[in-house]
């Protein structure tokens, strides 16, 4: 049974299948010039969320995010800022936004690293405290569908 819950409850919030991480790694350096790799973070739930300032789903997101990443001692999440003009213009949108996770300046390689070509924005991975790839999902997620995930795996 519940297994039968689990999965009508992934269909049901859109999760996408498990995909495919490179060496089920990555290395991104964030704005502040720290590094962060998924070996660095074993025993936790991390969650790689590629964005951009002019996307308006991502922007909904980011408080659900930012709370979760206040919370939830057992979740990492690193922002993937994509499709800017000026890093500067990321930075003070990061600093208005108050959003107090990691974010990476990203591009095309940063998604490559997840062994996925990055379609839509925005686009979230998810990996358990193992290392391994747990789900991806194209588009808005909330912090509800990312509990739900999490509390029954």
């Amino acid at each position: 049974m519940k297994r039968w819950f689990t999965i009508f409850l992934l269909v049901l919030i859109g999760y996408l299948p498990v995909f495919e991480a490179g060496a089920y790694g990555f290395r991104f350096e964030d704005s502040s010039g720290k590094t962060h790799t998924l070996s660095g973070y074993k025993g936790k739930w991390v969650l790689v969320n590629f964005w951009a300032t002019w996307c308006p789903p991502c922007l909904r997101e980011i408080p659900d995010l930012s709370e979760l990443s206040r919370e939830r001692n057992d979740i990492v999440i690193i922002g993937i800022a994509m499709e800017y003009d000026d890093a500067r213009d990321v930075m003070k949108f990061v600093e208005k936004m108050t959003i107090p996770y990691p974010i990476v300046l990203g591009d095309r390689t940063a998604a490559a690293q997840l062994g996925d070509e990055l379609s839509m924005l925005p686009s979230t991975y998810l990996f358990d405290p193992d290392g391994k790839p747990a789900a991806r999902k194209i588009g808005l997620i909330t912090r509800a569908e990312i509990e739900a995930f999490i509390n029954t795996h």
